[in-house]
């Protein structure tokens, strides 16, 4: 049976805040040692990371950002695409003067992650993917009318005084009736409760429209998975969630045969809350039982080139010399 989530942050985890690019970007920082870098989900922000915090940051530098658009971040009118947040983790990473980390993405985050690991292999050490997004089209109805066009209008009503307490409890019903989006009620009302600033809607609006659309999710990272077969990867997924089926888990786990699997029976969404305890043990574990990956460019190219079934794909000839 899951335990349940207790928070036992370090002593300090205030917001601190740097300007990137002209935008304040929110962040907590912990601890020492080899440096871990934890991506919230969508509407989240970083106080998401509390419960887990605390013992990490026992053995490691943990930073974790609030997402721009997200938290205490500035919510400007900008790129809110997974690439877009990528190169943020990247600058912030610079900012702080930190190279290289082992990345944990929950969510959307998860999509982050994995992007920071495609578009910036040279940082990353290790990968690990909670209930995350970009694994198939496959997402919560809920998720898809919200990306809809004109949700905005009915977005409105979050502006009303106690309304994501009503959601929650709306589906804290719908959780007792057995239904996996209920199970995390609690969490939903969590992540609503910056609604009601109208900066925040349009961020979370343009976020989720980047990628999801009325058909489910627009990115996948499966094609591209291949290029992880030498990365240490850890996924991590609650059986009962009702955002990110965890069949995604199984998909994914069969693009990368070589990662680590945990399913966490009775978690919905947020498995990392439903049990904490072990979530802090097993990716401690991950960390001292992996070696950390290191960018290889021409390893890369050959992998390019094979492609994600290992055959050799034809490379162009070479243009003939004129004269």
């Amino acid at each position: 049976m899951a335990r349940s989530a207790t928070k036992v942050p370090p002593a300090d985890v205030e917001l601190r805040y740097r300007t990137v690019h002209g935008y304040q970007r929110a962040y907590r920082m912990a601890g020492s040692g080899p440096a871990l870098l934890l991506i919230h989900g969508i509407s989240d922000d970083s106080e998401s990371w509390l419960p887990v915090m605390g013992r990490l940051a026992e053995h490691h530098t943990v930073i974790a950002p609030d997402l721009l658009g997200h938290g205490a971040s500035d919510k400007p009118r900008a790129d809110y695409s997974v690439a877009a947040f990528s190169n943020g983790m990247r600058d912030l990473l610079d900012v702080l003067d930190i190279e290289r980390v082992t990345v944990v993405g929950h969510s959307l985050g998860g999509g982050v992650a994995a992007q920071l690991v495609y578009q910036y292999p040279e940082r990353v050490e290790r990968l690990a993917l909670v209930s995350a997004g970009g694994v198939g089209r496959e997402v919560s109805p809920v998720l898809r009318a919200a990306a809809a066009p004109l949700s905005e209008v009915g977005m409105l009503s979050l502006m009303v005084p106690g309304a994501n307490e009503v959601i929650g409890a709306v589906l804290g019903v719908l959780g007792r009736l057995g239904l996996d989006i209920g199970r995390d009620a609690g969490e939903v009302a969590r992540v609503l409760r910056g609604m009601p600033d109208r900066r925040q809607r349009v961020a979370f609006t343009r976020t989720l429209r980047a990628v999801v659309d009325r058909h489910g999710q627009l990115v996948t990272m499966l094609d591209r998975a291949y290029l992880a077969q030498a990365m240490p990867v850890m996924l991590v997924w609650g059986d009962h969630d009702g955002i990110i089926p965890v069949e995604h888990a199984h998909r994914a786990h069969a693009a990368m045969p070589d990662s680590r699997l945990s399913i966490y029976p009775g978690a919905g969404h947020f498995p990392h809350h439903a049990d904490p305890e072990r979530f802090v043990d097993e990716l401690l574990d991950f960390i001292a039982t992996t070696a950390p990956y290191r960018s290889d460019t021409e390893s890369r190219r050959q992998m390019l080139l094979r492609g994600p079934g290992g055959v050799a794909l034809d490379e162009p000839d070479e243009p003939a010399l004129l004269g």
